[in-house]
């Protein structure tokens, strides 16, 4: 008698979507195991027998301490974006096998060995400033070449996913945090909101970057929208400023990065008047500084209250004065972190 293998908890509706897809023949089981990090979906490894794929499915409740529900078609906005930005950018991002329409979708796997997050490198103060530039220069190449697209605009009106899964947890439910700062938090959502101009990525994070042989890798566009650029920028910038107080010992190397991905991505801005991006960008900075200590996705590597009132401190001065340049920022958070 020859037992089958037995089914992961959890791994059912991604064996369905592996055998509909062609993936995987009706009976076979393939070995499979469940990747952490994620709080907003499901990621499989499975090894199949011609290689090794990630198989996502997103949740419907995301796995934070507060509230945070958002829709799971979000998987094929994310899948869509993912092949549109390697339309542009050849590389950018993993090859999409397979996809269903309930958003279930299956990547290459690309081993962490040669592919390490970018998160990982600068916990550890490898930060290259050369390589930040290239993830600056790559995401603004696949702005640029979705910029006045009404083909794309059309494909990724994702407004009201948008809205739930970024300007809401991260600017909205701040300004409940801080009352007194809630009229200019909901001022800065309503202004990125109203921008439709290019392919935005959405999380644009080092946690959702890979260090490739040949460049940046992007992952997790869950929260892909045709909107304002500004976000993606001030995103990724807003951590780089915040692995200053991770990592104090390369805080000089991280403010290197932040110049060089700056002045990357703005060099390459043709859409639009570079200084007019620039200052959106700057303005929404200081809020998403805030959103990360108080807002519904707090970094989990902020632990030190006196870190953290800090970072409050610095933040709501900028909200309070906001600037128009990337410098100003930087050079305020130098300022601030000097002594320490």
């Amino acid at each position: 008698m020859t037992l089958r293998p037995s089914v992961p908890l959890g791994f059912e509706p991604i064996l369905d979507f592996l055998r509909s897809s062609g993936l995987v023949g009706q009976g076979e089981t393939p070995a499979a195991e469940p990747l952490t990090g994620g709080v907003s979906s499901d990621i499989w490894k499975v090894a199949l027998a011609n290689g090794t794929v990630c198989v996502k499915r997103a949740l419907p409740r995301l796995r934070v301490a507060q509230l945070w529900e958002a829709p799971v078609g979000r998987n094929r906005f994310e899948r869509m974006w993912m092949e549109t930005a390697s339309a542009i950018v050849p590389g950018i991002a993993p090859k999409v096998l397979a996809a269903d329409e309930s958003g279930i979708f299956a990547m290459a796997y690309l081993d962490p060995k040669a592919h390490p997050l970018w998160k990982a490198e600068l916990a550890a103060g490898l930060a290259s400033a050369a390589f930040a530039a290239r993830v600056g220069d790559a995401l603004v190449r696949i702005h640029a070449g979705t910029a006045s697209r009404s083909d794309i605009a059309a494909r990724f009106a994702t407004d009201s996913s948008f809205h739930a899964i970024r300007l809401e947890p991260y600017l909205l439910a701040t300004g409940h945090a801080h009352p007194d700062m809630a009229e200019r938090l909901g001022e800065l959502a309503a202004t990125t909101a109203e921008k439709r101009l290019v392919l935005v990525h959405g999380d644009v994070s080092p946690k959702n970057i890979l260090v490739g042989p040949s460049g940046p890798i992007f992952l997790d566009a869950e929260c892909a929208w045709y909107g304002d650029p500004a976000f993606d920028v001030a995103f990724c910038l807003n951590h780089l400023l915040l692995k200053c107080v991770w990592v104090p010992q390369a805080r000089d190397r991280f403010l290197k990065c932040f110049d060089a991905f700056a002045d990357a991505y703005l060099s390459g801005v043709g859409w639009e008047m570079p200084d007019e991006l620039e200052a959106r960008a700057a303005a929404l900075l200081p809020g998403l500084l805030l959103a990360r200590v108080d807002g519904k996705s707090p970094v989990e590597y902020l632990k030190d209250e006196k870190d953290k009132d800090r970072v409050r401190a610095v933040a709501r001065d900028l909200l309070r004065h906001p600037p128009t340049h990337l410098a100003t920022v930087r050079d305020t958070w130098r300022e601030t972190w000097k002594d320490s």
